[in-house]
């Protein structure tokens, strides 16, 4: 399989291969921005993972060795450029690893949260020396859909928000970080979906019970704060964050 980037509309490409918003376990109210008792529903088993607190970036693997290197937002560096953008610290970190990834036959991005430094206001939680680590926390494979790239922008967006990225399932992800050497996100626990708190209260406890303090925190300075858990099915077809701040904030309202 042959793919020129230089001949692709980056646009396009940046569009296709944006990390997609996750909804709040409970639903936000646009109002105010407090949480409502709707919750997201889930089935089966429910894999609970660290939600750590950094900035979102993107390892674009293309085949024949070719990557590129973007935040959230915008991409920032191709494989081979003499110029890159060094926003939020994600070319200088991000970089060795991506040069070091064994070339991929198909089409995938790797989605990291680099954390720590100056990364965030939540950066100290997780070192105070300025330390910086990164975790794996989801890989959508794309094979199959290079079509979209010709597509119009609106409905790139609408299949990347409606869930059109298909996903790297549990076992996968496991996978790719082995091959990748590198951590996932913190596995928490696993548990029933009937097991899900339905109230604010209820799920506060449970974040402060099964989660403490982070459990990535780059040194011993770090003051060990955690943001949340992200709760997932195993294939990855439901997703949702509960962050502790949203509890706390909501609960104080009330």
């Amino acid at each position: 399989m042959s793919f020129d980037v230089r001949a692709t509309d980056l646009r396009a490409l940046n569009s296709l291969t944006k990390y997609p918003s996750i909804p709040t376990y409970h639903t936000l109210d646009p109002k105010n921005g407090g949480l409502l008792d709707e919750a997201v529903p889930f089935t089966g088993p429910v894999l609970a993972t660290e939600k750590v607190d950094g900035t979102n970036a993107r390892i674009i693997q293309i085949p024949g060795g070719t990557y590129l290197l973007g935040s959230r937002e915008e991409l920032l560096y191709a494989r081979g450029d003499l110029i890159g953008n060094p926003s939020q610290g994600i070319l200088e970190n991000l970089r060795p690893l991506a040069e070091s990834l064994p070339a991929v036959d198909g089409f995938r991005v790797l989605y990291l949260e680099l954390y720590g430094g100056r990364i965030g206001g939540h950066a100290k939680q997780y070192s105070a020396r300025g330390a910086v680590g990164w975790r794996l926390f989801d890989t959508a494979l794309l094979d199959g859909h290079e079509h979209l790239l010709t597509a119009p922008p609106q409905r790139i967006s609408a299949w990347r928000e409606g869930g059109g990225q298909p996903w790297a399932d549990e076992d996968a992800l496991h996978a790719i970080a082995a091959e990748a050497g590198v951590e996932l996100a913190p596995r928490l626990f696993t548990l029933d979906a009937a097991e899900l708190p339905a109230g604010l209260e209820r799920m506060q406890s449970l974040l402060t019970d099964r989660l403490p303090g982070t459990l990535v925190r780059l040194d011993d300075s770090g003051q060990g704060a955690a943001e949340g858990i992200v709760f997932r099915a195993p294939d990855r077809s439901v997703i949702a964050k509960a962050r502790f701040q949203d509890y706390a904030r909501t609960l104080r309202r009330r």
